[in-house]
């Protein structure tokens, strides 16, 4: 599905991914194994995306493309309308800090404090300054960690953890937050405790968010935009915006009036494309 949007239209995109494809194989074009394909994407500055998809269908594969971790074959990533990677062009991680990346493990230091493993990326580029600090000090405070800071990983629950996780990826500023199935492996009721902590951050922050998963619930529940992937290369076969007003409780967004609309309507198209 692809579609050209108007330049008015992108005057707020913060970040676009121009026929973007990534495959592997041999050095003819025909014969090589295509994860993604001519994949056109515009995310507004501010907005919370959710993605969702087949098994296979380059998910995770788009978030490392974003982050740039992986080398585009074809296409191009522009960056407030600059073009910041592409397959013509080398790999810039995280693209000049302006890419934060929550994956599904928490990624902590275990040798490191709460306090340490949340200034790990600022002091890796100089030492922190007082805003820095004092950043870090509210985003502990904002994600309930205030009185866990001398603790190390290994101390922590899992959501604790993860906590931790998002404060320090945050600790840096980006203006863009992937997330790969952050939840996945944690318990119901914490799960839903992460996902209002999540929207309150997301609401005061403003980041630009791309978050994967395999929940509808939870997609609905955050994003203000889904997309589906599906197929081999994969493309969106679906984009639909979420019109449940904002705050939303994750645990009661199926109360809202067209929660079973958009629920029915992603169910099928995720059945499908072999969603199981």
């Amino acid at each position: 599905m692809k579609r050209d949007i108007p330049e008015r239209a992108l005057a707020d995109v913060l970040l676009q991914l121009r026929r973007l494809g990534i495959s592997y194989g041999t050095n003819d074009a025909d014969e090589r194994r295509w994860i993604l394909r001519d994949l056109d994407l515009s995310i507004r500055e501010g907005e919370f995306v959710t993605v969702m998809g087949s098994s296979g269908a380059g998910k995770s594969t788009l978030l490392n493309l974003v982050a740039q971790t992986l080398q585009p074959s074809a296409g191009q990533i522009a960056f407030r309308g600059e073009v910041v990677g592409g397959a013509d062009m080398p790999s810039n991680p995280g693209s000049r800090r302006q890419i934060g990346y929550v994956t599904q493990d928490d990624n902590l230091l275990p040798w490191r404090t709460v306090w340490d493993n949340v200034m790990f990326p600022l002091t890796l580029v100089g030492k922190p300054s007082p805003s820095d600090v004092d950043r870090v000090r509210r985003l502990i405070d904002q994600v309930g960690l205030s009185q866990w800071t001398k603790h190390y990983p290994h101390q922590l629950s899992g959501g604790m953890r993860k906590r931790a996780s998002l404060a320090r990826t945050l600790a840096y500023n980006p203006p863009v937050v992937l997330m790969d199935e952050p939840f996945g492996a944690l318990d119901a009721e914490t799960r839903a405790q992460l996902q209002s902590d999540l929207l309150e951050l997301w609401a005061s922050e403003r980041k630009t968010i791309l978050f994967v998963t395999h929940d509808i619930n939870e997609a609905i529940a955050l994003g203000d935009r889904i997309i589906v992937l599906s197929g081999s290369p994969g493309r969106v076969v679906l984009e639909r915006r979420i019109d449940i007003d904002r705050p939303r409780d994750p645990e009661l967004i199926f109360k809202a009036p067209t929660f079973a609309g958009h629920y029915d309507a992603i169910r099928e198209c995720l059945r499908s494309a072999g969603h199981p």
